[in-house]
């Protein structure tokens, strides 16, 4: 449990193991009415009005704090094995629990990658050592991440795996990508597509426009996504396979998402925050902090972006969380890692730019971050009842902030929304 009424995050400490945690006066969801819940031995106890406090239970004032489901991001990067300079499954999992995250899914771009039984076996168990959320493991859908041999997915799936992925690469090949799909639907877990193509984005290390062109730097065009998610729409028609799009950021993408939805495919999406806030303008005068894979886009893919979030196209949200060392990004732009840290401004991100300016609804922006992305990996759902499962987090949603990246649990300082100034928070995370 992670607790703190104050904006600033270093004063959320973890507290001692307790008996009991009784919540008052807490809204339930979104327009939901005031209640108590009362917590114990990891699960909902209660919910009405005046419950009883047992003994040694902590109590936590929700006057003004929403009471919703911890929050779920399926798209994180811990790098623990092999990068612990960047980021551990302690730190990236604190992180998280600061953010409202309950559970987490990693991806398996780790060193070594993630793609045979033990190494799932050893996040699952090292999770459970050092984390301060559920982590779920997402196998390699290659070995080695090499994009030529497929690996043991039945294994992964038993190790503990909850989904497949190249991510930060794509499968380039075809034919290993349809294998990937028949083996994933028997599995029984989704195909998560890094979806890009190699050869059309080249060189190229921001979107392709007028900013590249003014900072004279190589552009990466909306077809490099575009064509692979086509392909990909077409391969899980041939397979039954589920499909589920990684960080979509065009609109090109987003027509290809819609088709597969209207004809009914096995086909799901997420995208990040910052490409319904930020456009590649924010590149700026070359701020590798601006700089991710895919790149930020144009104005015309930011709407398409609010757009499919509004009409249900996209699925659900996802961070796409990446931590790198500040010296690996104070380099020239083009020399730079691809990628920022999300799980500690997700959530003020979207009250702040979604909910607020009325592009979606507090529920729906709720549901966006939780029951949504429990359903595209199959995890267990969280209801807020007697008898629930106890991953809570309780959301000042008037709390007014200022993004200070050196205050972040993320070992990552790596995000272009420093100085902003956002609206809503976590305060108490309950997992």
């Amino acid at each position: 449990m992670r607790g703190g009424r104050e904006g600033d995050q270093r004063g959320m400490e973890r507290m001692a193991e307790v008996s009991a945690i009784l919540i008052r006066s807490a809204q339930l969801g979104a327009g939901g009415t005031r209640t108590d819940v009362l917590v114990a031995e990891g699960r909902i106890q209660g919910v009405g009005a005046s419950l009883r406090a047992p003994a040694g239970a902590v109590e936590v004032d929700g006057t003004g704090l929403l009471l919703s489901p911890g929050l779920v991001d399926i798209h994180v990067h811990l790098r623990e094995p092999g990068q612990e300079d960047k980021e551990t499954i302690a730190s990236g999992t604190r992180a998280a629990a600061a953010g409202g995250f309950t559970a987490v899914a990693c991806m398996p771009n780790t060193v070594p990658p993630l793609d045979d039984a033990s190494r799932v076996r050893w996040v699952v168990q090292r999770a459970r050592e050092t984390a301060h959320c559920r982590v779920y493991p997402v196998g390699a859908v290659s070995v080695g991440q090499a994009g030529e041999r497929m690996t043991e997915f039945m294994e992964l799936r038993d190790a503990g795996a909850v989904a497949v992925s190249d991510d930060g690469r794509p499968v380039m090949d075809a034919g290993l990508m349809r294998r990937a799909l028949e083996y994933a639907r028997h599995a029984g877990f989704p195909v998560i597509a890094h979806e890009e193509d190699l050869g059309l984005r080249g060189r190229g290390c921001m979107n392709e426009g007028f900013t590249s062109t003014r900072l004279g730097l190589k552009g990466i065009p909306n077809a490099a996504e575009a064509v692979m998610v086509r392909r990909d729409v077409e391969l899980a028609a041939l397979t039954g396979g589920r499909l589920h799009l990684a960080h979509v950021s065009c609109a090109e993408s987003l027509e290809a998402l819609r088709d597969a939805k209207a004809r009914g495919l096995r086909v799901t999406g997420e995208t990040a925050p910052h490409y319904f806030t930020l456009t590649d303008e924010a590149v700026g005068n070359y701020d590798t902090n601006a700089k991710m894979n895919p790149p930020l886009r144009g104005g015309r893919d930011r709407d398409a972006v609010l757009a499919a979030l509004r009409d249900g196209t996209l699925d659900c949200l996802a961070t796409d969380h990446a931590p790198h060392t500040p010296s690996e990004k104070a380099v020239e732009f083009d020399l730079a890692p691809m990628g920022i840290v999300g799980l500690e401004t997700a959530l003020g991100l979207t009250l702040t730019q979604l909910v607020e300016p009325g592009h979606v609804t507090l529920e729906r922006a709720l549901e966006l971050w939780t029951g949504a992305p429990r359903r595209v990996l199959g995890l267990p759902e969280v209801r807020l009842e007697a008898g629930g499962e106890a991953d809570l987090v309780l959301v000042d949603t008037a709390m007014e902030w200022v993004v200070d990246p050196e205050a972040f649990f993320s070992q990552g300082r790596n995000s272009p929304f420093a100085g902003a100034k956002l609206r809503g928070k976590a305060v108490v995370t309950v997992c």
